[in-house]
């Protein structure tokens, strides 16, 4: 199957795929929701709301559209970027707790340094597969 930007040439994507990202994305995102109602304590529920069920979906549309190879490529960059992401909160987690620094400033500093982070995994993918 070609991928949608290779049969309209503009990137635009049909009318059916669009459906099928709403529809798949939507039960992906339900199916996380019901898990973190489930999930004990509640403070881990939110875990599960955004993030991996975007993800998910994301991946099985690439997979659909633009085979599994791609994908994979796709779930590594998404891997990588997500050790930015345990960067952030480390560094959100630890200034935070001494209670001397406002949250708005550390989230801030914090999204710049998960930002440098997924960057410098960008550059280390494109090395390697070069």
């Amino acid at each position: 199957m070609r991928r949608a930007s290779e049969r309209h040439g503009s990137g635009n994507l049909e009318p059916m795929d669009l459906l099928w990202r709403f529809l798949l994305g939507g039960a992906v995102v339900s199916a996380f929701a019901v898990l973190g109602d489930v999930v004990r304590p509640r403070r881990l529920a939110g875990i599960f709301g955004g993030a991996p069920s975007v993800a998910l979906a994301t991946l099985a549309l690439t997979v659909g559209t633009s085979g599994a190879v791609f994908a994979s490529l796709e779930a590594r960059s998404m891997i990588l970027s997500s050790l930015g992401f345990v960067l952030y909160v480390s560094f959100a987690k630890s200034l935070l707790a001494t209670a001397r620094w406002s949250p708005w400033l550390v989230a801030l500093a914090g999204l710049a340094i998960w930002g440098l982070a997924a960057l410098a995994a960008g550059l280390f993918l494109q090395a390697i597969t070069t």
